[in-house]
């Protein structure tokens, strides 16, 4: 992708801002069930998962609503949960992680939808779904409707994001794409085939192409294919199509007829939960805009989503730096939110997080000693930098030599570096308490009891490892020998 390409879609992602879309749909939550598999069962020949971690997540049209508070916008969600122990808790992460403009309606004939996946490693092992799919009751659909009215009032773009859970029967999909032309809000919609057909006149669908087959029954695999099917779909619907094709990206028909077709950005794929609901999400953000350098930023988003495992909310500083020109380091550098989000879906497939934290100014073999031994003590390394005005209190007025945007992303090139997390203050105090991680790695030049943060990790059942430094080199070696030559020059 071209320079001129990568600076349009960054001036995209920074115009989102503040945007704010509704998402109607079905929400859930998902679970992550992570362990280790060393043997198989003596009373049947099935896998024995020795259970590390679990961690749940928002799933569904709530998991869309999470990705559009994380590239920066607002997102009110409206949906329907049980009377359940699952709904209390899917209705206290709602507030926390999407905003308190959340319109829950709850239903005490069915059950909140749950979906439990169980990994071993990168592997999926088994998913176990807990889920009542029949439609809502009409006083429940009334409901919420009368919410979906009174979140559009404040919109830009409403979200149908529908996983064929009960909450979008064909009259609530009529009604709140009526809802929402009344108001002038844009449509965009992640259709099931039976009820594609109903959402006639909206501006964007985004299906994938299983479901563009299936509703077609058109061949999908070359780019011709794809295309002749995009077409097809926007003849049902008369909208623009954004049809994604996992491996092979996506293809865009846009409002104008024209057809684009753009390669994934996925560079390693560990798990694809949730990457559709992360691509909807951009979409609907982006709604006012070029429909293809949408397309491209979602690709993008998308490509780090699949990047991790569990369901997960794409960033926007961690897709600002996966665009920026000289970017090497795959999205890897990011908020302290997103790494904490990161270490917790690591953990809950089992895997130990360490984390190492400095300056790294200069980088240097004394650097790259310390990345390497402590990469070596677990299986995710997340390094905490300092940015550039807490290095100037450590270390003067005349550091940093690099500023904090290269220094971030030099060490996320570095082989074994899974995140980078820069941090304004002058310890990594706050960042350790986020992280929460397993082992905790410095230099030997510290004494294990004064490794700030080391008490906290321990107290977690945690521990805090030294490592050995290599003699003669530092940062402030390094341009001591520097002022040295260039004196004597």
């Amino acid at each position: 992708m071209s320079t001129e390409s990568e600076g349009g879609i960054a001036g995209l992602l920074g115009r989102l801002a503040g945007r704010h879309v509704v998402v109607l749909g079905d929400a859930m939550l998902d679970h992550l069930v992570g362990g280790d598999v060393a043997r198989l069962s003596p009373e049947a020949p099935v896998p024995v998962l020795a259970l590390r971690r679990t961690v749940s997540a928002l799933g569904g049209a709530a998991n869309v609503a999470r990705n559009a508070v994380s590239l920066g916008g607002r997102a009110t969600l409206v949906s329907v949960v049980g009377d359940d122990a699952a709904g209390r808790a899917l209705a206290e992460r709602a507030q926390r992680e999407i905003g308190p403009d959340s319109a829950l309606v709850i239903d005490p004939t069915r059950r909140t939808t749950e979906k439990t996946r169980f990994v071993a490693g990168a592997q999926h092992l088994l998913r176990v779904d807990a889920e009542d799919v029949h439609p809502v009751p009409e006083t429940v659909a009334t409901a919420l409707l009368g919410r979906l009215d009174s979140a559009l009032r404040r919109a830009d773009a409403l979200v149908l994001s529908d996983y064929a859970k009960g909450v979008l029967s064909p009259a609530v999909i009529r009604a709140a794409c009526a809802l929402a032309r009344r108001r002038g809000v844009a449509i965009v919609a992640d259709p099931k085939p039976a009820t594609l057909a109903l959402y006639a006149g909206i501006d964007v669908i985004a299906p994938n192409a299983a479901e563009a087959a299936a509703v077609t029954g058109l061949p999908v695999g070359s780019d011709a294919e794809v295309e002749a099917a995009a077409r097809a779909l926007e003849r049902l619907t008369g909208g623009a199509v954004v049809l994604t094709r996992g491996a092979h990206g996506m293809t865009v028909l846009d409002r104008s007829g024209r057809a684009t077709h753009l390669p994934t950005e996925a560079r390693e794929v560990y798990d694809v939960s949730g990457a559709g609901d992360t691509v909807v999400a951009v979409l609907a953000l982006a709604a006012s805009d070029d429909l293809v350098l949408a397309a491209r930023l979602a690709n993008r988003a998308a490509g780090l989503a699949v990047a991790r495992v569990g369901t997960t909310a794409v960033g926007a500083e961690s897709l600002r730096q996966a665009l920026a020109p000289t970017a090497a380091a795959g999205g890897r550098v990011m908020s302290l939110a997103e790494a904490a989000a990161a270490a917790a879906e690591w953990r809950g497939r089992g895997a130990r997080v360490v984390l190492t934290n400095g300056c790294f100014d200069l980088l240097h073999p004394g650097h790259l000693h310390l990345i390497t031994q402590a990469r070596a003590r677990g299986d995710r390394l997340i390094v905490a930098v300092n940015d550039d005005a807490s290095v100037r209190r450590l270390k003067g007025p005349a550091r940093p030599v690099q500023p904090e945007a290269d220094r971030a992303r030099l060490l996320a090139g570095l082989t074994g570096v899974d995140a980078v997390v820069l941090f304004p203050e002058d310890t990594p105090l706050a960042v350790i308490e986020a992280i929460r991680p397993d082992i905790l790695v410095k230099g030997a030049d510290y004494r294990l009891d004064a490794v700030i943060g080391g008490d906290l990790v321990r107290s977690r059942g945690g521990a805090v490892v030294l490592v050995p430094l290599l003699d003669g080199h530092s940062t402030t070696a390094t341009l001591g020998r520097l002022a040295d030559r260039t004196g004597a020059a």
